[in-house]
């Protein structure tokens, strides 16, 4: 009932905190593959990247060449391909802003609240999701562009005053940093970074433990392969770690790094040591350690370690300056050692174990309001559980050393005799700060000075920037292992107008993105941008994308040009396609329609009524201007691509090359008296019949002596409709009249 009562009591989210209170969650560095590089929050130092690291506002990651890295955040990802820079400029209970520099990130977001905000910004604009989706961002290089590609879900880019929107199956180019030109496109086929991103989604979407805790729980789909789940009468659903060395036990295997606003963070080496160590509770079954995750009907509260410390340092019971602690075990109320409001606590405890919120209220005022960092009147079930309890020395604990190699073995009675704290009263060193590999500094690869330095493009302003840690490092001295509170923090930073990385957007208006006209060397999805003149760059005029299932085009007047989406092999080139623009938009230049814009099945009432001004013998074999090769339904090149014409004369060149050549489906024109049933000179539906007629002299088959009661012709019928009328016959001679005299009936 208290389960319940907790979880109408509060919201997914609370709906508002204390000023002190930490965001409900984090990112999580989950993936790494090859170089990658990480600066932590306010400091100039890059060091390497250790998996398990929690991320939050002011941390940056570069994933350098041949590199890739994973974040997960919730029920979202965040991939970074190689060549990519990434930071976050906010990462509370309702933001999620990240800055990119330079490269490809793929962004999948599952669930989206209305209160939400989640935004990426690049060099030369914001973009802001609008709806769960599938969304991938490439900054280039330079900074001078970005594309944004949408396979499913809905967003908004602005930059510049301006606003576009981009839609599911749509990909857009933003080029520009002083005036933000856009070109929208139907998205390609998908690259190697795409397919690595889906494979990486599949494993959150199939994962079997999807079924025993809430989908927010950072890291569950690591548990799979490591360990299974078990129902206990008691505790219910367990899930077991199986690929554990004997006498193993939890919060044994990793380090502990100082992280702000929370203070000391555990950060575990198993690649499954996420989500078993900021979320729900441990128990020892039967000799055997078992994680319990919280009610999977309430949205967990990220915490950095669920334990309860022994001894601290410098106390007594013989432990001397080594620091202990162990894990919390179910229904037991967690206390923080950071600052927090009686909601806060609340939600972390509920949101995590299953505890009546009365036991939370008692604890958090003997612990917080009272600040009696002693705890002495609860029974705490795994303090007695044999390897429960690990310790170290202070200075290991405090420069973030490996634990199992650190670690000193206390006997039962020393750890019943010592006394039980919710922190430890020991400062952190740097070393804490820049964590497990911080004798890397400066011997990592970093990105280059020119990407570290970069502004972005923001459409919500951003927190100042982080202090760093050698400014803090003196005020807390006043409160030994606890942060500071984020008054005194703020009057450490110095006054600034706004974020030193960041230009806000202006406001900016709804535009309109034109189509077919993708900018000049956008970077290609998933590699480095091109350089002009190189493969794969993107040529003044040339397209980077090609719609699915079509050729890509090439410019008009330079076949034999790459092109294709970016990213895919250039295939081969179309004949005379319009320049710039996807096969399915011809132009209306016959030189550039492509063949399956043909016009073969017009109707035949469509055609023009206007006679030719001239006898239809008269008629010579010219191209057409204005109209495809196709549209001439008797002749033999019908059935021949444009391309497959080269020597037909230019379209707007005057068609006297080939004067007196007789159609290829017509007698001479010196057999005027052979009645024709479809003179196939009679085209009248070529746009030439509506040119004035040329001089006899150039004809010299269309005699006008021949021909005194010649009439205007008629256009030309549809083959199944009736033939055109009959040419004007000569005089007959009396014996043809004579013989047709004879061939009417009697009585005529």
């Amino acid at each position: 009932m208290g389960l319940a009562l907790a979880t109408i009591a509060l919201p997914p989210r609370a709906a508002a905190q204390d000023q002190d209170d930490p965001p409900t969650r984090v990112a999580r560095l989950g993936y790494l593959e090859g170089s990658v590089s990480f600066q932590p929050a306010g400091e100039s130092d890059w060091v390497g990247a250790v998996s398990n690291r929690p991320m939050t506002t002011g941390d940056q990651l570069w994933a350098d060449r041949d590199s890739r890295a994973e974040l997960q955040l919730g029920s979202a990802a965040i991939r970074l391909s190689e060549n990519t820079g990434v930071s976050f400029l906010n990462l509370d209970d309702h933001t999620v802003q990240v800055q990119l520099t330079s490269g490809t990130i793929n962004v999948r977001v599952r669930r989206l609240h209305r209160d939400d905000d989640f935004e990426i910004d690049t060099p030369n604009l914001a973009f802001v999701i609008n709806e769960p989706g599938n969304y991938r961002i490439d900054a280039s290089e330079d900074g001078d562009d970005t594309t944004v590609e949408i396979r499913s879900g809905d967003g908004d880019a602005t930059g510049n005053g301006q606003t576009y929107s981009i839609h599911a199956g749509q990909i857009g180019y933003f080029s520009g940093t002083q005036n933000l030109d856009a070109d929208v496109e139907q998205i390609g086929e998908e690259d190697d970074f795409d397919t690595w991103a889906d494979g990486r989604d599949r494993r959150y979407d199939d994962s079997p433990s999807a079924h025993y805790l809430s989908p927010d729980v950072v890291g569950f789909d690591d548990l799979d392969q490591y360990g299974d789940w078990r129902d206990d009468p008691n505790y219910g659903h367990v899930w077991y770690p199986n690929r554990v060395e004997g006498g193993w036990a939890p919060y044994h295997q990793g380090h502990w790094d100082w992280i702000d606003p929370w203070g000391y963070t555990w950060v575990d080496d198993s690649p499954w040591g996420y989500a078993p160590f900021h979320y729900g509770r441990w128990v020892s079954v039967g000799g055997r350690w078992g994680w319990i995750a919280g009610p999977a009907t309430v949205t967990p509260v990220y915490a950095p370690a669920l334990v309860v410390f022994v001894g601290g340092g410098g106390g007594g019971g013989g432990w001397g300056d080594n620091v202990g602690w162990f894990p919390l075990g179910p229904r037991e109320v967690y206390v923080p050692t950071y600052p927090v409001s009686q909601s806060y606590m609340t939600q972390v405890n509920v949101s995590n174990t299953t505890v009546n919120t009365t036991t939370v209220t008692n604890v958090y005022n003997t612990t917080i309001v009272n600040k009696s960092t002693t705890i002495t009147n609860v029974t705490y079930v795994n303090r007695t559980v044999p390897g429960a309890v690990t310790a170290v020395p202070r200075n290991a604990f405090a420069g973030a050393q490996p634990v199992a190699k650190a670690a000193v073995r206390m006997t039962p009675q020393q750890i019943a005799a010592a006394p039980v704290a919710a922190r430890v009263a020991v400062n952190p060193t740097r070393q804490a700060v820049l964590g497990a590999k911080a004798a890397t500094a400066g011997h990592v690869t970093a990105p280059p000075a020119a990407l570290r330095n970069r502004q972005v493009v923001a459409k919500k302003t951003p927190p100042p920037p982080p202090v760093p840690f050698a400014k803090r490092q003196q005020a807390m001295a006043a409160h030994p292992g606890q942060p500071l509170p984020r008054k005194e923090l703020a009057s450490l930073r110095p006054a600034a107008a706004a974020h030193p990385a960041v230009k806000v957007a202006p406001a900016a208006k709804p535009a309109q993105p034109k189509t077919g006209h993708p900018p000049a060397n956008v970077a290609k999805p998933g590699q480095p941008p091109a350089k002009p003149g190189q493969p794969g760059a993107n040529r003044p005029g040339q397209p980077a994308a090609a719609k699915p299932g079509q050729p890509a085009p090439a410019p008009a007047g330079k076949p034999g040009q790459p092109a294709g989406r970016p990213g895919q092999p250039a295939p081969a080139p179309a004949a005379k396609q319009p320049e710039n623009r996807p096969p399915a938009a011809p132009a209306n230049r016959p030189e550039n329609r492509p063949p399956a814009a043909q016009p073969n099945n017009r109707p035949a009432p469509k055609q023009p009524t206007e006679a030719p001004a001239h006898p239809p013998a008269a008629q010579p074999n010219r191209p057409e201007p204005n109209r495809p090769p196709t549209a001439q339904p008797n002749r033999p090149e019908n059935n021949r691509p444009p391309a497959a014409q080269p020597n037909r004369p230019e379209p707007n060149r005057p068609p006297t090359a080939q004067p007196n050549r007789p159609e290829n489906n017509r007698p001479p024109a010196a057999q005027p008296s052979r009645p024709e049933p479809n003179p196939p000179a009679a085209q009248p539906t070529h746009p030439e019949n509506n040119r004035p007629a040329q001089p006899p002299a150039q004809r010299p088959e269309a005699k006008p002596a021949q021909h005194p009661e010649a009439k205007p012709a008629q256009p030309q019928q549809h083959p199944a409709a009736k033939p055109a009328p009959q040419p004007q016959k000569k005089p007959q001679t009396p014996e043809e009249k004579k013989r047709e005299e004879e061939k009417k009936p009697p009585g005529e």
